[in-house]
């Protein structure tokens, strides 16, 4: 019988015929206000006007960008109309020629800040019209929430989307003190993406983004869900269930001081399409015992041919921390016994970092694929200033001031290129943590390295019309949503706006503002042209929709041309505006571009509350 070659996060996956097959008597409630609609997209366009199609704040920065295949601008001027009355409300000169750009010879910001007037309009450049935006106060409200759906979807233990259970018998040791068969009860967190691993790498960066969302920002969200994620009000704010949904999958990762795992499953997960409570597959001890759990060695491992490349445990004994201390600071006037144990367990993986300085990669077994995380002093960090603030031992300031000047800027940043996960967490949301915790003098460097990643990605963004500087590699638009939380924890800290128009440009292509005029959240905007097939067993077996989950994005041409067993599903409907540069896929057999992530999505959580934040009921002007 013939076979499909497909890859989920980079591992080569055999999918057999039958799996493709839908169950239509198993009925999902799919309802969503931000439901997206099917989006017409013009197959041979002459030129292309590109907007936030979420929406702009009357306050804020407006741009659109307008780009041009062939010819020449037909027109000095462009107007801003009225969608409802078509009158033009505003007008203003096209600016210079950015030059070439993607699929574009010529390409323009067109902007249009200095309208301020709530309403529904589009951009027009000679005959040129764009898609319909509103300029609004409200323009984010509701979308964080929204977004926490995806997170809910991707629920390990008990799921609250399928109504049912998953990956129950987690798991057994492997590579730790005890018998490999050895149980330990690690069920629950999320599951990575579209397959069914689980990482603290990743998870416990989530969870601290989401702790975050809740510290910084608790007014923009609602209480509509109970604790396991199922409908109904439960006196607890929903991004607060999400981060305890976290929390305590970590404390079982990490569950006595000088015990620590990093991983759940390995690359065996890739044997085909299916829904995380039908996983079948048996990873060489019978199903019933479970997936492997992998104990933290701080050396290299790998169970098959091939090995990461691992030195030590501080990469997720730094995550781990941060995580375990922002929660317990949290917790400590709502439930202080989980805050006391989440405080000692913050401690115990800070010490465990300093006894295993380090990377601990992840591991795989069929392929040489994995998350090539190479730092870890920005985890080191975080985790010293968390828990600083969480007890004001000033040891741990001095370890926090110390690992910052260790790494005072991202390395992706203002680089070409990197590999997957290379530098991670994508931003150091330790410089923010700390400089709100110390002296002006340590505070202003903190800054100034903040500054220092900023200015590196404006100088490689400044001379194309979408403001672009971040790498096209895999899960570009995670980096897309850290280096915008940067721009922000930046300006609201240092009150230097230098960066706020490449900031909203960051802002403004995940929701559309690109090549392909593509939104990158599925759902949101509910008129706007999001992803309609991505790369997942729910939507490719069922078409079950993944409200908020935030897709990986455009890759280089190059990368794409190089993977193997891409097999696109359909006609490329955007074939107009690839090109050389970069390619998007609305394709669920392009795992590289089309496929969701729970980790840059839980990034995305505390982004968007930022937004709806700064204007909720106000209109402050983002200046």
């Amino acid at each position: 019988m013939k076979k499909a070659l497909l890859i989920f996060a980079g591992t080569l996956l055999i999918i057999v015929p039958q799996l493709l097959a839908g169950n239509s008597s198993e009925v999902i409630n799919a309802s969503s206000p931000f439901k997206s609609k099917q989006y017409t997209v013009e197959n041979n366009p002459n030129s292309a006007i590109r907007v936030n199609q979420l929406g702009y704040s009357p306050a804020g920065v407006k741009v659109a960008v307008f780009g041009l295949k062939s010819g020449n601008i037909n027109s000095q001027d462009f107007e801003l109309v009225d969608a409802a009355t078509h009158q033009v409300v505003y007008k203003n000169q096209v600016g210079a020629d950015f030059g070439k750009y993607g699929p574009f010879v010529a390409t323009y910001r067109l902007n249009f800040s200095a309208f301020k007037s709530p309403g529904n309009y589009y951009v027009k450049a000679g005959s040129k019209v764009s898609s319909s935006f509103k300029i609004s106060n409200d323009v984010y409200k509701g979308t964080a929430d929204f977004v926490l759906r995806y997170l809910r979807q991707q629920r390990s233990g008990f799921n609250p989307y399928l109504k049912d259970s998953c990956h129950t018998k987690d798991g057994y040791v492997v590579y730790g003190p005890v018998p490999t068969i050895t149980r330990i009860d690690a069920s629950g967190g999320w599951h990575d993406a579209s397959d069914y691993l689980q990482y603290v790498t990743t998870s416990a960066n989530a969870t601290y983004h989401l702790l975050a969302a809740y510290r910084d920002f608790p007014t923009v969200f609602t209480d509509h869900h109970q604790a396991n994620g199922l409908e109904g009000s439960n006196g607890v704010p929903d991004i607060l269930d999400e981060g305890k949904w976290g929390l305590q999958w970590l404390l079982k990762m990490h569950p006595r001081e000088d015990w620590m795992f990093n991983q759940i499953a390995d690359d065996r997960d890739h044997a085909g399409l299916r829904l995380p409570n039908k996983d079948s597959v048996d990873y060489g001890y019978g199903k019933a015992n479970g997936r492997p759990v992998y104990f933290i060695t701080g050396k290299p491992q790998g169970l098959g041919k091939y090995s990461n490349r691992s030195t030590g445990a501080a990469s997720t004994a730094g995550k781990f921390a941060s995580a375990f201390a922002l929660g317990a600071s949290i917790y400590d006037s709502k439930d202080q016994a989980f805050a006391g144990l989440l405080a000692n367990r913050s401690i115990s993986a800070f010490k465990y970092g300093l006894d295993k300085p380090g990377v601990a990669q992840t591991a795989s077994t069929l392929s040489p694929y994995f998350y090539e995380e190479d730092n870890w002093v920005d985890d080191m960090e975080l985790g010293a200033a968390a828990i600083f603030a969480m007890n004001q031992d000033k040891a741990y300031l001095k370890h926090a001031l110390k690992y910052s000047r260790k790494e005072k800027v991202t390395p992706w940043m203002g680089a070409d290129t990197a590999r997957h996960y290379q530098w991670y967490p994508f931003h150091n949301f330790g410089h923010y943590e700390l400089a709100k915790n110390t002296g002006a003098s340590q505070k202003s460097a903190l800054l100034k390295y903040y500054k220092e990643g900023i200015d590196r990605v404006w100088k490689k963004s400044a001379g194309n019309a979408f403001y672009r500087g971040i790498p096209f590699i895999w899960c570009s638009n995670n980096l897309t949503v850290s280096f915008a939380i940067q721009c922000y924890l930046y300006r609201t800290m240092s009150g230097d706006n230098t960066y706020l128009e490449l900031e909203q440009a960051c802002f403004d292509w995940l929701f559309g503002c690109n090549p392909w005029g593509k939104s990158m959240v599925y759902g949101m905007p509910e008129h706007g042209d999001t992803p309609q097939d991505p790369h997942s067993s729910f939507t490719m077996l069922y078409g079950y929709p993944l409200d908020g989950g935030l897709v990986d994005g455009p890759v280089y041409t190059g990368i794409f041309n190089n993977l193997r067993g891409i097999n696109l599903r359909g006609a490329d409907k955007y074939a107009a505006y690839q090109s050389d540069l970069a390619v998007y896929h609305d394709d669920s057999g392009d795992y590289s571009t089309n496929e969701p992530t729970m980790d840059g999505t839980a990034s995305l959580v505390y982004l968007l509350a930022a937004r709806e934040n700064e204007f909720k009921n106000t209109g402050k002007k983002e200046n």
